[in-house]
């Protein structure tokens, strides 16, 4: 078996400063480690209203699911309601943090006000920026610092919660991908500085944001959901990478409507919702001039978003969901929205058939100012079993019509496979998980054009938001991404222990980096983490640590980075 070296190749691997950061996080993680067996942990202190997409909490009650002690509910269309909290809630106390969450159906009535606790959350990498799924929170290199706070109401139907983000990244220097530009725009994506907005460092300055984070209002009545929100959300069944929607770059501003439940069809149930919103750019974006569309090569700063996602269950098949979504990136207009742009969910799913716009750009004369990616998907969870397989399948284009869909299903497609595998141990849930994501240019590509996973050759900004990957932080183009990983949840924390292998970047042939050897032309992160969660009194503490390996980093020589981690979350 070849062994990995982490070897660092830009100098010594902490300056003075960071040592006495790094000292001072990993001393309080070993601190709540060690007090942890000794302080008995506050009970029911919260974690409804967290139960963001992707969040721990939310992994949790995934968990509680497979095992038999919660209800099945689909989990291919997140955020969550308080009312599908409770139809998800945990049915009894037999369970790890029973005596911590409430994460029982909340049998309250009239009007109930709950905080949504304060997380201060501090990162530090040593040489590069890292992180992925962790909201609107950009983790450059040197110091990251964030903090979450606020509250969540509801009053019958309504229901409402504002839990804004700010976070602040030293944002320290590193080279960076030579991407033959000058100005802003030297500091996107080396590889494809104008066709995504992807940028590999936010300026030379600290970088810092306040957002509207976990924030939204909606009403849920008569079996219908529609409301306003920021929150994040996450489409399909899949734990690391979603190919069309996660959490990657946290929220963005958006109306829905849709069931708020899965809805009765005879042998099926039915769970669907509608969603439009409007979509930013980052300062270090190849698009320049106004925000509206006004030519192909000036498409216009913001975007209009709109998609559907839907999902059935099988009655007679426990566990077992199947569905799909479509999202479009539509350029926006001196009219506001049209019609055109709200129907785009529901046209043709082929190319051939949708109306010509008059003009011809690359060839093509029709969802010029368009771009659509779509994925299906299939889970099943047995309930009580433990076990929690999922796939999906992604498309970055349209086919021309069911000839060209037969011929070349793997035209711009992407999959996904992974499980999960939990069991009981006493008072303590095990468990291991896993999963596979490819995207890798198809050998249709030998014959025809093909587009790249996330990059879009009109709408440059690609399937970004405030420059950061609305899918699965992996790198655009060409690639694949796996993680194996396996977590253990007892009353006074959790652990988890991972590996993880993410593509940066690809080109075809090879390239000679620092070195005189013959390097093949993939730039890949391999990374090896572990996290530590412990209940000290009213305070959840979490620590992580993280080394990477990035090999032909930039096509160039192999660079070394640790990233540590420190949360802590204050209950009232």
């Amino acid at each position: 078996m070849r062994k990995v070296r982490f070897t660092a190749v830009t100098g010594p691997l902490f300056s003075s400063a960071a040592k006495r950061r790094i000292t001072a996080m990993l001393a309080v993680a070993t601190f709540a480690g060690g007090l942890s067996t000794k302080v008995a942990a506050q009970e029911n202190v919260g974690g409804r209203d967290e139960v963001f997409a992707g969040s721990i909490l939310e992994s949790y009650l995934r968990y509680m699911q497979s095992l038999g002690k919660a209800d099945f509910y689909p989990l291919s269309i997140r955020g969550y309601s308080p009312s599908e909290i409770d139809a998800m809630a945990v049915k009894d106390s037999a369970h790890p943090w029973a005596k911590r969450f409430s994460l029982q159906r909340d049998s309250t009535s009239g009007f109930h006000i709950n905080p949504v606790r304060a997380t201060v959350g501090l990162t530090f990498n040593t040489a590069f920026p890292y992180g992925g799924n962790d909201g609107v929170i950009w983790a450059g290199k040197g110091l990251t610092s964030s903090l979450q706070l606020g509250v969540a109401m509801r009053w019958g139907p309504f229901s409402a919660r504002l839990a804004p983000v700010a976070f602040r990244a030293e944002n320290q220097p590193f080279p960076l991908f030579d991407n033959g530009q000058v100005g802003v725009v030297r500091y996107n994506d080396g590889q494809f500085p104008f066709t995504i907005d992807k940028p590999q460092r936010f300026g030379d300055n600290p970088y810092s944001r306040i957002d509207w984070g976990e924030s939204d209002a909606r009403i849920d009545l008569f079996g219908v959901a529609a409301g306003i929100s920021t929150e994040s959300q996450w489409w399909g069944p899949t734990n690391d990478f979603p190919y069309v929607l996660g959490n990657n770059s946290g929220g963005f501003p958006h109306v829905f409507i849709g069931t708020s439940k899965p809805a009765n069809a005879g042998i099926v149930k039915l769970h669907g919702r509608l969603v439009y919103g409007m979509l930013d750019q980052s300062p270090y974006s190849p698009v320049t001039g106004p925000d509206y569309f006004t030519s192909f090569f000036q498409p216009g700063k913001r975007r209009f978003m709109a998609g559907l996602v839907g999902d059935m269950e099988v009655k007679g098949a426990p566990g077992l969901e199947i569905g799909g979504s479509r999202f479009f990136h539509a350029a926006s207009t001196q009219n506001g929205v049209t019609a055109h742009n709200l129907g785009l969910p529901l046209q043709n799913f082929f190319k051939r058939s949708l109306p010509s716009e008059g003009q011809i750009n690359a060839g093509d004369n029709s969802s010029l100012k368009e771009n659509q990616l779509a994925s299906l998907w299939l889970r099943w969870a047995p309930p009580g079993s433990g076990f929690d397989f999922y796939g999906e399948l992604g498309r970055e284009d349209f086919s021309a019509d069911l000839r060209d869909l037969l011929l070349e299903p793997e035209h711009s497609a992407s999959t996904n496979l992974g499980f999960r595998k939990s069991w009981m141990d006493g008072t303590t849930l095990n468990a291991i998980r896993a999963e596979g994501f490819s995207y890798e240019a198809s050998s249709g590509s030998r014959t025809r054009g093909e587009g790249q996973t996330y990059i879009h050759g009109t709408l440059f900004q690609g399937h970004t938001n405030r420059g950061q990957l609305l899918g699965a932080p992996v790198g655009p183009g060409s690639g694949s991404a796996q993680t194996v990983a396996y977590d253990r949840f007892t009353p006074g924390g959790r652990m988890t222990a991972f590996f993880s292998r993410v593509t940066q970047h690809e080109q075809a042939g090879t390239v000679t980096g620092a070195t005189s050897i013959l390097r093949h032309a993939v730039d890949v992160n391999n990374s090896l983490g572990y996290e530590l969660g412990r209940f000290i009194g009213p305070f959840d503490v979490a620590g992580r640590v993280v080394f990477t390996t990035d090999l032909n980093r930039n096509f160039a020589s192999d660079v070394s980075n640790a990233t540590f981690g420190l949360t802590v979350t204050q209950s009232f």
